[in-house]
C-alpha cells in the first residue's frame, strides 16, 4: 500500500524527501508540484531528479482520488460522487504508514457539490461518509456514520472536480459534521490558506457546524474562516425533537461561546435555519429566534426545506417564509432566504446521501 502526499505540509514532505536521500527543498519542490500546479502524479514533478522520482514512486503516492459519478443538474448545480475509504475512529488523523491495529477502515462514497453563481464558484464540501449528529431531517443524517475523511479525500474534491481551477469559495456542508473530523478539515483548511499550499484567502472558506463544543472554540480561536451554525428552532425542547445533538451541544451554549467572539470585521458567523411547515415557522419562532440572537453581529439563512420520506413536515408556502424573514428583519436581526440549487438531482440542503453501486479498493494507506 502507498503512502498518500496530498494533505502533507512542506516539513512534513522535507523529512520523506531525505528518507527518499533527496535533498531536504525536495519538501518544498513536491507542495509546489501538488498544491500550486496540482499534479496528480510524482512523475510530472520533474524538477526532482529521475531517479528520485522513482525512489518516492516506491512507497508514496500524490493521493487524489478522481471522481466516479456526475451529475447536471438544471440549473448547472453539479453533484460528484466520490469513492472513499475512512476510519471509524474518533479524532484520528492518519500519517504516514502509521496504522493502529484497532483502527476500522470502511469503504463508501461521499459526494460533494458544485454551485455555479454568476462569477463564482462555490464547492459544497464533504468532511465524513455519513454523520453521527442524527439530524432526523438529514438525508446525509439518517444513513448514520461510516467513517472520517482522510485530508487526501476532503483536498481531492478541490482537485479532481472539473471546475478545480475556478473556484471561488469553499463551504464545508456537505456529508458530515466537520468539527466531528477536527484534526483532518484543520489541516485541510491549513492547505487551501497557505501560502505554500492553495493560498486562498479564509474569507473564501465557511464552516458549519450544529455547534460540536469544545471543537467550535479551537476552532474560533485557530482559524480566521467564516463559521455557519445549524440553529434551525429557538426553543430547546423543539430542537431536541429534529436535532438530537442538542442535548449534548445545547443551542444556548453555542451562542453564549460565539458571544465571546468579534464578527464585526471580515469573519462571519451566520445560523443556518431550515423551514418546517408547522413546526418552526410560526412569529413565535421569529420572536424568540431574535431574543436568542440579540446583540449578535449575524446573519440568518432561512432554507426551504427539501422534502424527505418518514419525517412528518413540508416546506411551509413562501408567504409564510417571506413573513417570517420580515418579522427577523422588524426585530433587528439581518436574515435572507437561501436560493435552492440542484434538487432535481438531490444536491440540495440535506439531501447528500452517498448513493453508489459496488465497492472501491482500499489500495493505498490514508
Amino acid at each position: 500500500m502507498k503512502i498518500r502526499l496530498l494533505g502533507k505540509t512542506p516539513d512534513e514532505l522535507k523529512r520523506i524527501a531525505v528518507s527518499a536521500g533527496l535533498p531536504g527543498f525536495a519538501g518544498g519542490q513536491m507542495a509546489q508540484w501538488m498544491y500550486v500546479k496540482k499534479v496528480r502524479s510524482i512523475d510530472e514533478m520533474t524538477n526532482i531528479s529521475k531517479a528520485g522520482r522513482q525512489k518516492l514512486s516506491e512507497r508514496y503516492e500524490v493521493g487524489v482520488t478522481g471522481y466516479s459519478g456526475l451529475q447536471t443538474s438544471s440549473d448547472g448545480t453539479r453533484k460528484y460522487l466520490f469513492p472513499v475509504v475512512c476510519t471509524r475512529m474518533k479524532g484520528l488523523a492518519l500519517t504516514d504508514d502509521l496504522k493502529a491495529p484497532e483502527d476500522t477502515l470502511e469503504e463508501g462514497a461521499v459526494e460533494a457539490v458544485m454551485i455555479p453563481d454568476d462569477d463564482r464558484a462555490t464547492l459544497c464540501v464533504s468532511s465524513q461518509s455519513g454523520c453521527r449528529m442524527g439530524c432526523r431531517f438529514c438525508m446525509t443524517g439518517r444513513q448514520g456514520f461510516h467513517g472520517h475523511l482522510s485530508v487526501a479525500d476532503i483536498l481531492s474534491q478541490f482537485m479532481a472536480v472539473d471546475e478545480s481551477d475556478r473556484l471561488t469559495n469553499a463551504v464545508f456542508m456537505g456529508m458530515g459534521e466537520p468539527l466531528d473530523n477536527y484534526d483532518n478539515v484543520m489541516r485541510a483548511i491549513e492547505v487551501l490558506t497557505a501560502d505554500w499550499g492553495f493560498g486562498w484567502s479564509p474569507k473564501r472558506i465557511t464552516l458549519s457546524t450544529i455547534g460540536v463544543l469544545p471543537a467550535l472554540e479551537r476552532y474560533l480561536d485557530s482559524s480566521r474562516c467564516h463559521i455557519a451554525v445549524s440553529l434551525h428552532d429557538p426553543f430547546p425542547e423543539e430542537r431536541l425533537s429534529v436535532m438530537p445533538a442538542e442535548k449534548a451541544f445545547p443551542a444556548k451554549d453555542i451562542i453564549a461561546l460565539l458571544r465571546r467572539y468579534d464578527f464585526s470585521g471580515q469573519r462571519r458567523v451566520s445560523f443556518e435555519y431550515t423551514m418546517f411547515s408547522g413546526f418552526n415557522d410560526s412569529i413565535r419562532h421569529a420572536d424568540a429566534l431574535s431574543r436568542m440572537l440579540k446583540g449578535l453581529e449575524c446573519r440568518v439563512n432561512l432554507i426551504r426545506f427539501h422534502e424527505i420520506p418518514d419525517f412528518p413536515y413540508g416546506c411551509p408556502p413562501d408567504a409564510v417564509i417571506k413573513r417570517f424573514r420580515e418579522r427577523l428583519d422588524a426585530n433587528g436581526v439581518l436574515a435572507t432566504v437561501r436560493a435552492s440549487r440542484g434538487e432535481d438531482i438531490l444536491a440540495a440542503c440535506g439531501m447528500l446521501a452517498g448513493r453508489h453501486k459496488g465497492r472501491f479498493s482500499a489500495d493505498r494507506v490514508l
